[in-house]
């Protein structure tokens, strides 16, 4: 691949106005378009026959990580909240590399939906050996008073609170060897004033995932963080100002926004049993930006 092509894939900022008005967006109005690993992803049975959740794989990172899930041999789960034709290709990816694609729409602040998540899974499985948990919600406020009690409770509610369901639901299915990958973000270590609330829940899954990790030891369960920096997702446009999703990426040393795909190859490894001493873990994917 020339360098000419890979960074056609890589776009840089600025980037054409934007702004979409439903969360967490959709792919086919982004411009440019994100790529998540589609023509370039290539699997080598890293994940063969296991099965696995992903919440949030409509689009973005959840897609890229689908498509390389099926691509390394592992049926997927896709877990969305109502941006059916996003999950349908999604779905469509993970059937073309001749794996089994569930689709499985809802609200994970819904208690019951949690539970009916995992059941779907392995149901349709017969198995559950991974479960990535990348579901979360955001969005932009100028100051402490302009977030309502609702906005609170929506974020913590779909971050963390459908997180800690979900997986609940989840080990109890879980055999020695399964791996949780929960996704959280530069923003727990480096708290975006703008997404205070969103970057209090990513703390938050932190904390959980390295107790978790303790706490699931003995069982053989392994629980690890992918913690991305900034990526050019469908819940930028529908969630950030328009003067910030232009210059969206410039912060980091790269001066870009990673593409879901680049990320992709952090999940696999965690989700593999090469990872099996791995646990407690923060896989950063920043563009250079460190985290503490």
């Amino acid at each position: 691949m020339s360098d000419k092509q890979s960074e056609a894939r890589r776009p840089t900022p600025p980037f054409p106005a934007q702004q979409q008005h439903h969360t967490p967006g959709i792919t086919a109005e982004m411009n440019p378009q994100p790529d998540h690993g589609e023509k370039t992803y290539k699997g080598s049975g890293r994940l063969a026959g296991k099965g696995a959740i992903i919440t949030g794989a409509d689009s973005g990172i959840g897609r890229a990580v689908a498509i390389a899930f099926a691509r390394e041999g592992a049926d997927v789960l896709i877990a969305y909240l109502d941006e059916h034709d996003d999950a349908r290709e999604t779905a469509r990816w993970v059937e073309q590399a001749g794996r089994k694609a569930v689709l499985m729409p809802g609200d994970i602040r819904q208690h019951a939906h949690c539970d009916a998540i995992v059941a779907r899974a392995v149901e349709a499985f017969g198995r559950l050996d991974v479960l990535v948990n990348n579901a979360a919600y955001q969005m932009s406020y100028p100051s402490l008073e302009a977030i309502s009690d609702e906005e609170w409770d929506k974020t913590f509610d779909t971050n963390i609170g459908a997180m800690f369901r979900i997986t609940r639901a989840a080990v109890r299915h879980m055999k020695r060897g399964a791996a949780i990958v929960n996704s959280s973000s530069i923003n727990a270590d480096h708290p975006n004033p703008g997404l205070i609330a969103y970057a209090t829940t990513k703390g938050a899954i932190q904390n959980f995932t390295g107790g978790l990790a303790q706490l699931l030891a003995e069982r053989g369960i392994r629980a690890n963080c992918v913690a991305p920096g900034p990526i050019w997702t469908p819940l930028i446009p529908s969630t950030m100002p328009a003067e910030k999703v232009e210059k969206f990426g410039q912060q980091v040393p790269m001066k870009r926004p990673g593409q879901p795909a680049e990320l992709a190859a952090a999940y696999v490894m965690l989700a593999s049993d090469e990872a099996s001493y791995i646990s407690g873990a923060t896989i950063a994917v920043t563009g250079g930006a460190p985290i503490i």
